[in-house]
């Protein structure tokens, strides 16, 4: 028995050891941010730091198979991997050195970038006055786009706290694998290029590339010199040089190009940082004919879009809009609401009824003035942003479901707490209904961002390159026009006398409002899906049931203090840990395929290639929390008759799903004079041909029509059997 418990506490003492080292091995190592895509840590060279020293530390991103993170010059789409550092004052962090990319083809384009493990080297400095004894904390915010097939945005924090000593003290493993990383990198060559034109095509000419080197290929830092995806022949008899495939895009900012040159020696690959002075031919052609990066858009005079819009247009433009986004799907359910608290006040006193229309009112203005606020805010540090962008969270968009599946579950009178939960449902026609009033207003606007109602684009695009004063004039009008209807009505005391006493239909009525408010939470939860896939189903569902689990337990802990609080902490215990739950699961995920079909991913480059090959392109601005574009692919864009005037006409439909944030299409929406989707244009099948913008509700006419002028041929007869 000794001998027994002897060897179990030799155990225990060793798996308690094999559990604590893994902790000081990774000392120098952030906590992990992951995803089924990638998994992301900060990985430092030191243990603890000195004044004044300078140190590596280095991203480390592992990639799953057949996914790649981008370079320098992401090639023909992506974005590279971005840092933002928050370090104690005097501190530097130096830019990314970035490795060696690869071509990576994804037909028909070609992306520069990185598979496997890849690890980006950034040196910090230490400030001088730095004091022993405290800590060095290192933050850093990072985003990253990481793709296959699709592409799915990601972000992530690290940090790391290191001690502050007389001597440093390194992290042997991590030193060791910066230093080879560091090591890896492209070294500058020993010669320079040289780039000239011939016969429509470019020659870097390599006159100190080793003899024996093979396969060379050439990674320009500019992303505007090149066409990425074309082969690059290789003459290596007299004087080493490359062909290159210039680019529909060319531009030369300066007479140097710099890049990446990787070939083989020997066997063993080896790149280097390559500068090439350019002809001077070049920079001429260059100054008198350089095309843009991406075809111009036009906007075609029509009544529901509007041309360049004046304050005044955009005003009235923005009123008609906010009008019409109380008939759509997204707000009705909503509105419903704010109509059976009228029903309860129909018989009561005039001044009741007003009052409760002008919280409503000031809930909408309110609500709007935040997101125009946010809108503006961001757009003034640099991110694209607009309608609908809080949408593309998926914990956002769980948070509204559950929200919607409680003010529904209220309204069946599974519980009664009245406005401390929703502040919604009874307690709209009680003295406590002056928040509820409120809050209607609030909920309303938030569900109403999926929308887009006719003359909405223009003046939300409008506002949004104006200076704030403007843009926040447009979006109060547009929050007067949505509240109109609603204010108007409680101003009409004749109107809600019409409205029988009160009696059961209103009990009926208010338990069959709820059944909206259950569709309203299904859609959502389907647009979780299609954000982050089951795992957006899986946390939407965990969140749905933790709503209802701590919902009932504060309604059965009612009586004593203790038993209050009691309630209160599981209850929020509960919530606390489902919250945990839906952030580590709802994250973008590859939910859909970028080709669908006859249906191919959006970008640009795209556009341009096949414009150049003679074919019109139709690109569709969605995302599938966007109401208004749900509702045209069901009436217009799937349509039969619509497929086969496509197919006749040789139109290319091109997709850019807006679904999960994404700067590149909100760049583009913003260079357009869009602040969201849907956005359709229907660029004319010849090279750098402008586009037309189509309106933003389609039919079926629309579309063929729009075919017929890009095609330049009879749509309709075309489209004949």
């Amino acid at each position: 028995m000794r001998r027994y418990l002897g060897k179990r506490s030799l155990r225990g003492a060793m798996l308690a050891f094999g559990l604590v080292v893994p902790g000081f091995a990774l000392a120098a190592e952030s906590a992990p941010v992951t995803s089924p895509r990638v998994t992301a840590t900060l990985l430092s060279s030191r243990d603890a730091v000195a004044p004044g020293e300078r140190f590596k530390v280095a991203l480390v991103q592992k990639l799953a198979p057949h996914w790649h993170t981008y370079w320098l010059n992401p090639g023909d789409s992506g974005e590279p991997t971005q840092i933002n550092w928050n370090l104690p004052a005097g501190a530097t962090a130096g830019e990314i050195q970035w490795p060696a990319p690869k071509a990576i083809r994804v037909e028909p384009l070609v992306n520069f970038g990185f598979e496997g493990t890849v690890l980006l080297p950034i040196e910090i400095t230490v400030p001088a006055d730095a004091r022993h004894g405290e800590s060095f904390a290192l933050k850093a915010e990072a985003t990253w786009l990481v793709c296959e097939k699709i592409c799915i945005p990601e972000e992530g924090s690290f940090s790391l706290e290191l001690p502050i000593q007389a001597a440093s003290a390194v992290d042997p493993a991590a030193e060791t694998r910066i230093d080879a990383s560091v090591a890896a990198l492209p070294k500058p060559a020993s010669f320079r290029g040289k780039l000239r034109g011939e016969a429509g095509k470019l020659v870097l000419d390599l006159p100190g590339l080793p003899a024996g080197a093979a396969d060379p290929h050439f990674f320009p830092v500019s992303d505007m010199l090149i066409e990425h995806a074309a082969d690059q022949p290789f003459a290596a008899d007299g004087k080493p040089a490359l062909t290159l495939t210039r680019s529909s895009a060319f531009k030369l900012a300066k007479p140097e190009i710099s890049g990446v040159l990787t070939f083989t020696e020997a066997g063993a690959p080896r790149a280097v940082t390559l500068l090439a002075d350019a002809d001077p031919a070049l920079m001429a052609a260059d100054g008198t004919a350089a095309p843009e990066a991406s075809p111009a858009v036009v906007r075609i005079p029509m009544p529901a879009e509007g041309a360049d819009l004046t304050l005044w247009a955009a005003l009235a433009f923005a009123f008609a809009g906010g009008l019409i986004l109380n008939l759509m799907p997204c707000v009705l359910p909503v509105l419903f609401i704010k109509a059976l608290g009228f029903a309860q006040l129909a018989h009561r006193s005039r001044s009741e009824v007003r009052e409760q229309g002008l919280l409503f009112l000031g809930g909408v203005l309110v609500t709007f003035m935040v997101l125009a606020g946010a809108v503006i805010a961001l757009g003034s540090l640099g991110s694209s942003v607009g309608w609908g962008f809080q949408l593309q969270s998926p914990p956002l968009v769980i948070a509204l479901a559950v929200v919607m599946v409680l003010i529904g579950l209220n309204l069946l009178g599974a519980f009664e707490i009245g406005i401390s939960v929703t502040g919604l449902g009874d307690g709209l026609a009680s003295r406590g209904g002056r928040s509820g009033a409120f809050m209607t207003g609030v909920l309303a606007v938030v569900v109403a961002t999926p929308c887009t109602a006719p003359f909405m684009g223009a003046a939300m695009g409008y506002a949004v390159t104006q200076p704030p004063a403007v843009a926040l004039s447009v979006f109060m009008a547009l929050a007067l026009g949505f509240a109109l209807p609603v204010v108007a009505l409680s101003f009409a005391p004749g109107l809600l006398r019409l409205l029988p006493k009160p009696g059961r239909w209103m009990l009926v009525l208010k338990q069959a409002f709820a059944f909206p408010m259950f569709a309203t939470a299904i859609w959502l939860i389907w647009v979780a899906a299609v954000q982050s896939g089951p795992q957006g189903v899986l946390a939407a569902l965990v969140a749905v049931l933790a709503a209802g689990f701590a919902v009932w337990l504060v309604g059965v802990t009612r009586g004593s203090l203790a038993r209050r609080a009691f309630g209160s902490v599981l209850a929020a215990l509960v919530v606390l840990g489902a919250g945990w739950f839906t952030l580590q699961n709802a994250v973008p995920g590859a939910a859909t395929e970028a080709r669908a079909g006859d249906i191919e991913a959006w970008s640009p480059e795209r556009v341009a290639a096949l414009q150049a090959q003679g074919k019109p392109v139709f690109v569709n601005f969605t995302a599938a929390w966007c109401i208004t574009c749900i509702a045209n692919e069901r009436v217009a864009l799937s349509r039969q008759e619509v497929k086969d005037a496509f197919a006749k006409l040789g139109v290319v439909y091109l997709k850019a799903d807006w679904t999960n944030r994404d700067g590149r299409i909100a760049r583009a929406l913003a260079e357009q004079g869009r602040a969201g989707v849907p956005l359709y244009l229907f660029y004319p099948a010849r090279k750098e041909a402008q586009a037309e913008i189509l309106p933003q509700l389609l039919t079926v006419d629309t579309l063929i029509e729009a075919a017929e002028r890009a095609a330049g041929r009879n749509a309709k007869t075309a489209a004949l059997p």
